[in-house]
């Protein structure tokens, strides 16, 4: 019987490795956002900070180790064995739910995930109990009282960070405006000295008191010395920096921004390695009592032991310290999730992740009114010096001149990010909520970025969305890591070691699929997306954007080919599954090209002024290189749509009708793919004539197809889908035709000039 729960705790302790790998690819923007964002130090500098953020902070977590072990339930009513289920049930789950939200890049909480699949593990193995003893309510086993306060710290500190987050920054602009160099000069020191010694307080005056390897009277003469301390620190601090700024001519608020990372990675650290590691932990200290108790049966051991307060080793917690910093380096998944937050809180405009939806409509519209209220209400003196502390015009000049070397946002609103995020977490760890990290520093960001005006009109409706979005994911965390949970307890309580075995078995494949689907997604969207083009002083040069323009069409164009003929291939074949993976290649087409629409406005803006009029001609091959690329969304679509709804296929009259026109339309594209490719137009006009010719044949198909239906031989279903097709192939040979008259003209203004 032993041997079977040293499996499973040494079960627990492979999947904490899993789930610090898993889950530190979704936390890394937490101390990452504002620092890359504002590009206050190379990447491996930013990186060697957090890591020693990290390795600190590991050693603040044994107070927060409690809430595994009885913040939510109560371990003195159940059974060691109930206990190991309740564990076993909260890692599978954790894992699954967390890799999930990092393969589609949206920040979720570990908190939030972790405290609700404890909640629904322990209510699944209650209700079993309470079924078997009905003398003992469900509600004796749930600390309700702890689990709630748990649950209202998480939703308060979504609504508390975006406060904080957006008053504070205000109150900064005031102070330091868009156009900070100036006052910088006179109040950088005093503002470096207020953040840092902020941080200081909280980390090392609140943070110490669950310091593992610090000594009790040391701990006990911070906490009696601890005005002292930052009085201290404030006046220190402020000299200090003022001193490096004198002599060093260093810029402050990258310092506060690096500082304000470590502590924000440590204040991460003390506070969600709870989250990875704590129900292991819990479940090997749940072991060793179970050890020291020989000759009781798993099912007659209660756990009050667990009640108990239990010193986490110093040296597990600098192991998972050790492997969340090697995940922080290799993981391309945080990536992902950081480049989410950036979208939305960068003070430029662009391309934007999201769409827009009714909800962020009416909030942008009853922002704008409200706006109109106030504006109309301050006095006009007052309005003018406040647009004036943020008119950006300056700063968005400089942003442009720096082309993709432009950081997301200035140092100051890093810097306030970071300020504000720790402290809100730190005290939270200090009262030893496990407030969810991701909330705080997400929130944070956006109520800097509304502050900021980064949320303009253009953009603002899009930002709006992705944070419903993104709260919206964060809801659908909690309700999934309880129902997961509840699901997976009652599994293995019924289904015992082979359940879990098989859990384990379904785990490693979720994993296994995510990562190669992002493989695959990343490979894709790594091919062709924006032009990639050099760069001086912000402005492209007009000798190169030609030939990367004539690379993405040519290479989109032969991709059109291909799935034109594969798509009419696989529908006579009757093939669904060849269909179907061609239904996703057209997708995966229409998005580079609409990427490289969405990109004309910066492409345009970025060329050099006295080849602005070959905009005119760029502006017009990716339009039609767009449109071509559409057609072929109304040609597999339906075409698989038939295919899956089991209908009737075309007649084989049909089938030659369309193999003749396939023929014809491959040996058009590929003609224009080497006329793009090399340049040479001579031969368009026989291709244009060879286009005309299959043009009268598709008139004339359609013509006889007409007379099918007028003869009742055809079928409405298989009708429809054949006249599209021919529509879509006439209109796809059309805008093909356009684009090379397009790229035709683009080559010989070039030449001209």
């Amino acid at each position: 019987m032993e041997n079977i729960y040293l499996v499973f705790v040494v079960i627990l302790f492979f999947l904490a490795i899993s789930d610090l790998v898993v889950g530190v690819s979704n936390d890394a923007v937490n101390f990452l956002n504002s620092a890359i964002g504002a590009k206050a130090a190379p990447y491996k500098i930013i990186m060697i900070v957090a890591a020693a953020g990290i390795f600190v902070g590991a050693t603040f977590s044994t107070g927060m180790m409690e809430v595994a072990r009885k913040g939510i339930f109560n371990p003195q009513y159940f059974y060691f064995a109930d206990i190991m289920i309740i564990f076993m049930a909260v890692m599978l789950t954790d894992i699954i739910l967390l890799d999930v939200f990092n393969t589609i890049g949206l920040p979720t909480s570990t908190t939030v995930s972790i405290v609700f699949e404890l909640l629904g593990a322990a209510t699944a193995v209650a209700i079993i109990k309470a079924s078997y003893n009905p003398e003992i309510p469900v509600s004796s086993y749930i600390n309700s009282a702890k689990a709630l306060a748990i649950i209202s710290g998480i939703l308060m500190s979504v609504v508390i960070s975006f406060i904080a987050g957006a008053v504070i920054q205000y109150l900064t602009r005031l102070t330091f405006s868009f156009n900070y160099s100036k006052r910088l000069k006179y109040f950088g020191a005093i503002w470096g000295g207020i953040a840092i010694s902020a941080i200081t307080y909280f980390i090392l005056v609140k943070g110490a008191k669950s310091a593992s390897f610090m000594h009790a009277d040391t701990k006990k003469w911070i906490n009696e010395n601890a005005m002292t301390i930052i009085i201290f620190s404030m006046v220190g601090w402020t000299i200090l920096l003022a001193a490096i700024k004198a002599i060093f001519k260093f810029d402050i608020l990258k310092l506060i921004v690096l500082v304000g990372t470590f502590a924000l990675a440590m204040a991460f650290a003390g506070n969600d390695l709870v989250n990875f590691i704590g129900v292991p932990l819990a479940g090997f200290e749940s072991f060793k009592i179970f050890l020291n108790h020989p000759g009781v049966s798993p099912d007659a051991l209660l756990m009050d032991g667990l009640a108990g307060k239990i010193k986490t080793d110093t040296y597990l917690l600098i192991i998972a310290g050790s492997i969340m910093v090697a995940t922080l380096w290799t993981s391309k998944k945080a990536k992902s999730v950081v480049k989410t937050s950036l979208d939305l809180s960068r003070q430029q405009e662009g391309e934007e992740r999201f769409g827009s939806s009714f909800f962020a409509r009416s909030i942008v519209r009853g922002s704008i009114n409200a706006s109109q209220v106030v504006n109309r209400v301050l006095p006009s003196g007052m309005r003018r010096w406040l647009d004036k502390q943020f008119d950006a015009t300056e700063a968005i000049e400089q942003r442009e001149k720096l082309g993709k070397d432009a950081p997301a946002f200035d140092m100051i609103r890093a810097s306030v990010n970071l300020v504000v995020a720790s402290i809100l977490i730190s005290i939270a760890t200090n009262f030893k909520l496990p407030l969810s990290t991701t909330y705080v520093t997400f929130m944070v960001a956006m109520g800097s970025s509304l502050t900021d005006r980064a949320w303009g009109r253009e953009s603002a409706v899009y930002r709006v969305t992705g944070v419903l979005s993104v709260i919206g994911g964060w809801f659908l965390t909690a309700f999934s890591a309880f129902t997961i949970a509840f699901i997976v307890a009652n599994i293995i309580y019924f289904g015992g070691f082979t359940a879990v075995i098989i859990l384990l078995l379904i785990a490693a494949y979720f994993i296994y699929r995510s990562h190669k689907n992002y493989k695959n997604k990343s490979d894709k969207e790594s091919e062709i997306g924006e032009l990639d083009i050099e760069e001086i002083d912000g402005q492209i040069l007009s000798s190169t954007i030609l030939d990367k323009c004539t690379l993405s069409v040519s290479q989109i164009t032969k991709e059109v080919s291909f799935i034109y003929s594969e798509s009419l291939s696989a529908f006579e074949a009757e093939d669904r599954k060849r269909l179907k993976e061609s239904v996703k290649v057209v997708e995966a087409i229409n998005k580079k090209t609409k990427k490289l629409k969405n990109n004309i406005f910066s492409t345009v803006k970025k060329l050099q002024n006295e080849d602005i009029d070959s905009s005119l001609f760029y502006v017009q091959v990716v339009d039609y290189l767009r449109e071509t690329a559409h057609c072929l969304t109304f040609i597999t679509n339906p075409c698989f749509d038939h295919l899956d709804n089991n209908h009737k296929v075309f007649t084989t009259g049909q089938f030659k009708d369309l193999d003749d026109i396939r023929e014809g339309i491959t040996s058009v594209i590929n003609d224009s793919v080497k006329m793009i490719e090399t340049s040479d137009f001579s031969a368009l006009d026989n291709l244009l004539t060879n286009a005309q010719t299959l043009i009268v044949h598709l008139k004339g198909f359609r013509k006889e197809q007409l007379k099918r239906i007028k003869n009742d031989k055809a079928s409405t279903k298989g009708s429809m889908l054949y006249l599209n097709i021919l529509h879509e192939t006439q209109n796809l040979l059309l805008h093909l035709i356009n684009l090379l008259k397009a790229q035709r003209d683009f080559v010989s203004f070039k030449n001209n000039k």
